[in-house]
C-alpha cells in the first residue's frame, strides 16, 4: 500500500487529488493537505475585488468534498518537507510520511520587492488571494465615492498579467455605468515589452486587439515599465516618472512557498521546483510538482524582467500528468508516462467584450522557435464563455471530476488543444521506494 500526498487544494491540487483517487486502487491512500478550509477559484477574484460577485460564489468547503470523494483531508500549513526521509511536518505538529508527494501550493507573493507594495505593509491592493480580494473590494467601494487616479499593473518579475487587464477594463465599465467615468483617470503599468504580450511573445493579433481596446476606453498604457516605489498617493517608475494614485491594484512577482525555499536542493533561488518532463523532481524521485511552483524559465530576456505565465489550464494539465505518472510508477496503470503540452487557452473578460488568447504551446519549439499556432480573437462571446467555464469548473469540483474525457475532446475539437502527450522514453531517475 502506498501513501500519496498532495500539498495545496487550489486549481491544481484539488483536481490532482481527484485524479489520483480515480486512478489508484482503494488500497492506496490519497491525502490532501491544505492551509485553507475552502477551495477558491482564483480567476474569479477579479470580480470579487470589483464588487461584481461575492466571494462565496467562487468557493467550496473542502471537508465535505474530501469526505465525499474518499480523499483524506488534513487542514494545516506545511512547515518543513524532508525529501530524503519522505516526511512532511505541519504547523499543527503532525508529521506525515509519504511514498509520493505532489506539490501544488501555488505561489508566495514578493510584496517586499518594492517599497510600498502590497495590501498589508504598503499602499496597493491585490486580487491574488481571497483576503486580498476582500480588502481590494472594500477600498474600491470607497474609491467609487470619490473617484480619481486609478493605477493598475504588475511589478517587475511578474508572470501573471491577465488579471491586471481584466481589472482595469472591468473597472472602466463600472465607472461608465455609474456615470463616474469623467471623474477618473485610468493608467495601466506593465513590465511587458508591449501591451498584450501577457508573458508570451508573438501571439497573433494579441498586441493589436489589446492595445486598441485600451485606447478606445481612454486608458493610458505604459509598457516596458518598472515600478520602483509606491507612496500613499503616487507610483514611481524607474524612468523617474511619478503617477498620482488614489487606488492602485498591482500584481506582485511570485516566489515558491516558504517551505520550498527553506529546503536545500528542493527549489531554485526563488523557490520554484525544477522538474523532468514527467514533472518529477530530478534529484528526489518521490517528489512531483505542478502549477505556479514549477520552474519554467521565460525563454526571452527583456529590459524589465518578466516571468512565464502558468495558467489554470496549464496547471490542470500538469496535474493530469503527475497523477498519471504516479499511477504508472505504482503499477496501477500500464501506459507510457505523460508530459503536459503546455498549450494554453485564456478567456479574458474586459467589460462588455473579451479576448480569447491561445498559444499552442506557450513555450515555442527550442529548435525552430515556432509554435503550432497562436491567435487572439475578440468578442462578447468570450465573456459568456468565461462565465460558463467558471460554472463548469465549480460543478466538476463538486462532483469530484478532474479533467473528464469530454472536456479533453471538446478542447481538441474547438481549439485544437491537447493537454498531455505520451513520453516515448522513461526518465532516467529511479522510482521512489514504496513503504511497506
Amino acid at each position: 500500500m502506498a501513501h500519496v500526498v498532495v500539498i495545496g487544494a487550489g486549481l491544481g491540487g484539488l483536481p490532482t487529488a481527484y485524479e489520483l483517487r480515480q486512478l489508484l486502487p482503494s488500497q492506496h491512500r490519497v491525502t490532501l493537505i491544505s492551509d485553507q478550509p475552502k477551495f477558491t477559484f482564483i480567476p474569479g477574484l477579479v470580480r470579487v475585488g470589483l464588487d461584481v460577485d461575492p466571494l462565496d460564489h467562487f468557493q467550496l468547503d473542502l471537508e465535505p468534498l474530501a469526505h465525499r470523494h474518499k480523499v483524506a483531508l488534513v487542514q494545516s500549513k506545511v512547515t518543513t518537507l524532508d525529501p530524503h526521509d519522505q516526511r512532511i511536518t505541519l504547523e499543527n505538529g503532525e508529521v506525515i510520511d509519504y511514498d509520493y508527494v505532489a506539490i501544488a501550493t501555488g505561489p508566495s507573493f514578493a510584496f517586499d520587492a518594492i517599497p510600498g507594495l502590497g495590501p498589508h505593509d504598503g499602499y496597493t491592493h491585490s486580487i491574488c488571494s481571497p483576503s486580498h480580494a476582500l480588502h481590494a473590494r472594500e477600498a474600491w467601494l470607497q474609491f467609487l465615492e470619490n473617484p480619481g487616479s486609478l493605477v493598475v499593473g504588475a511589478a517587475p518579475g511578474a508572470g501573471c498579467f491577465g488579471p491586471a487587464y481584466e481589472f482595469i477594463l472591468m473597472a472602466e465599465q463600472i465607472l461608465r455605468q455609474k456615470g463616474l467615468r469623467d471623474r477618473a483617470t485610468l493608467t495601466l503599468i506593465t513590465p511587458e515589452p508591449y501591451v498584450g504580450h501577457l508573458g508570451v511573445s508573438g501571439v497573433k493579433n494579441a498586441q493589436k486587439l489589446t492595445a486598441t481596446l485600451l485606447r478606445k476606453r481612454g486608458i493610458e498604457a505604459i509598457a516596458n515599465a518598472a515600478i520602483t516605489a509606491i507612496s500613499p498617493d503616487a507610483v514611481t517608475l524607474d524612468d523617474g516618472r511619478t503617477l498620482p494614485q488614489q487606488y492602485a491594484m498591482i500584481l506582485p512577482a511570485f516566489r515558491g512557498a516558504s517551505f520550498i525555499q527553506n529546503t536545500p536542493g528542493l527549489g531554485n533561488k526563488k523557490g520554484f521546483i525544477p522538474v523532468l518532463p514527467t514533472y518529477q523532481h530530478p534529484d528526489f524521485p518521490s517528489v512531483y510538482s505542478l502549477g505556479v511552483g514549477v520552474s519554467l524559465a521565460q525563454p526571452e530576456q527583456f529590459r524589465v524582467p518578466i516571468g512565464l505565465p502558468k495558467s489554470g489550464q496549464m496547471t490542470e494539465a500538469m496535474g493530469m500528468a503527475v497523477a498519471h505518472n504516479i499511477a504508472v510508477q505504482l503499477g496501477a496503470i500500464h501506459k507510457l508516462l505523460q508530459t503536459p503540452t503546455l498549450e494554453a487557452i485564456c478567456f479574458a473578460e474586459f467589460g462588455e467584450t473579451g479576448i480569447l488568447y491561445v498559444a499552442a504551446p506557450v513555450l515555442p519549439d527550442p529548435a525552430t522557435g515556432k509554435r503550432r499556432y497562436s491567435y487572439a480573437i475578440q468578442g462578447k462571446w468570450v465573456v459568456w464563455g468565461k462565465a460558463l467555464f467558471e460554472q463548469y469548473f465549480m460543478t466538476k469540483m463538486r462532483l469530484g471530476a478532474a479533467v473528464p474525457w469530454y472536456e479533453r475532446l471538446g478542447l481538441r475539437m474547438m481549439f485544437g488543444v491537447d493537454l498531455v502527450k505520451p513520453i516515448a522514453a522513461t526518465p532516467t531517475s529511479a522510482p521512489a521506494s514504496v513503504r511497506a
